[in-house]
């Protein structure tokens, strides 16, 4: 039995599909994507910057594919591309199957807007014929006509509705490799759509706040919409949606994630707002270490106190941690305990080598056990 009952998660079980080599469901770890906003067309910079959003821990991207132009250059991003990638369709079924075709891992699209019944069996027939999972997208802004006739305005039950009657289509071809969204870019209207569906179909379930703003204002409304869901077991993908540089989005989405201990990568820093008993500037501290480690990629856990009030219990929860001391003299801690001193012109310096050391350990343990 758990000593912390209170911190744990019970995840919503869903059936597990596969993006490519990414497992999303089924328990798999939460995925965490985004988009790329350069023209497709440009394939050398969708590339780069796809590139960007895989180093800062994408595990999925999305690319547009409006025309047949992009679905022509798909071809060569998807060759190129270090992550598996989601196109995105809307109205056209040719550019699914063009998509399909040109080695997406994923077609995000709505059955119900591309026509007929055999328009869906022939995008559904070359997503068998080329491995290709979906993603069924909701979203509160073009919402079916019908439904907002019934309902009035865009709510909870409309979007529910709406996605179960896109995953219908696709279940009545025989074709079950889908995951859904129901994407609002109100908070409330999103997590009470996304509750409803959770109970309605064991699918894995996309979160996402859309249209959630910049990066600041995003990120808030981001974090109280996707974490409100993971915290009650909901979601097996994220993506928040920023106005924002992609990589930002992808940041956010581990901070989120890290913070309610559901995935880990990358330092985690646990740092005071600081106070006139620090004994060294700690914001300044925190932005530069923050910066310098983001090359970090094994969980390492950093406490950064200005003083002694709370620094020693914090340090003991992470496995390095400094505290502010008087007179330049800085205490650090390793795996909790603390270990020796030092000076304030050296301080960042030396935790970036500790915080890189334990990193090199961490990754070595990794590979052993794989």
């Amino acid at each position: 039995m758990s000593l912390r009952p209170y911190r744990e998660i019970s995840r919503r079980k869903s059936r597990q599909i596969h993006v490519g080599p990414v497992a999303v469901g089924g328990g798999a770890p939460i995925s965490v994507q985004t988009m790329t906003n350069t023209l497709t067309t440009d394939v050398e910079g969708t590339l780069a910057q796809i590139r960007r959003a895989a180093e800062a821990g994408a595990d999925i991207v999305r690319v547009s594919c409006p025309d047949e132009d992009s679905t022509a250059a798909f071809r060569h991003i998807a060759a190129g591309s270090p992550v598996p990638l989601i196109a995105d369709i809307h109205f056209h079924y040719k550019r699914a199957i063009e998509a399909a075709e040109a080695g997406a891992a994923c077609l995000r699209i709505n059955p119900g807007n591309i026509g007929s019944h055999d328009r869906v069996r022939d995008v559904v027939k070359a997503a068998k014929d080329h491995g290709c999972s979906m993603r069924i997208g909701v979203n509160a802004g073009s919402l079916d006509r019908h439904l907002l006739e019934k309902y009035g305005e865009p709510c909870p039950e409309a979007l529910v509705e709406s996605a179960l009657e896109h995953a219908r289509l696709l279940e009545d071809n025989d074709f079950f490799e889908f995951k859904i969204a129901v994407k609002a870019s109100d908070v409330f209207l999103a997590v009470a759509a996304y509750r409803g569906l959770a109970e309605a179909c064991d699918y894995p379930l996309h979160l996402g706040i859309t249209e959630a703003g910049g990066l600041i204002g995003g990120t808030v409304k981001s974090a109280i919409g996707i974490g409100n869901l993971l915290l009650a077991g909901i979601g097996d993908t994220l993506r928040v949606s920023l106005s924002a540089d992609v990589a930002e989005e992808i940041k956010v989405g581990f901070e989120i994630l890290k913070s309610l201990d559901l995935r880990h990568r990358g330092v985690r820093i646990v740092s005071c707002p600081s106070c006139a008993r620090q004994g060294f500037d700690v914001i300044k501290t925190v932005e530069t270490l923050e910066n310098r480690l983001s090359h970090v990629r094994a969980p390492v856990t950093v406490s950064i106190l200005g003083c002694v009030v709370n620094g020693p219990g914090e340090a003991r929860e992470t496995m390095v941690g400094i505290t502010g001391g008087g007179s330049d003299n800085h205490k650090v801690y390793i795996g909790g305990s603390p270990d020796h001193n030092i000076d304030g012109g050296s301080m960042i310096d030396h935790i970036v080598e500790l915080v890189e050391a334990r990193a090199a350990a961490i990754e070595a343990a990794q590979k052993k056990e794989a």
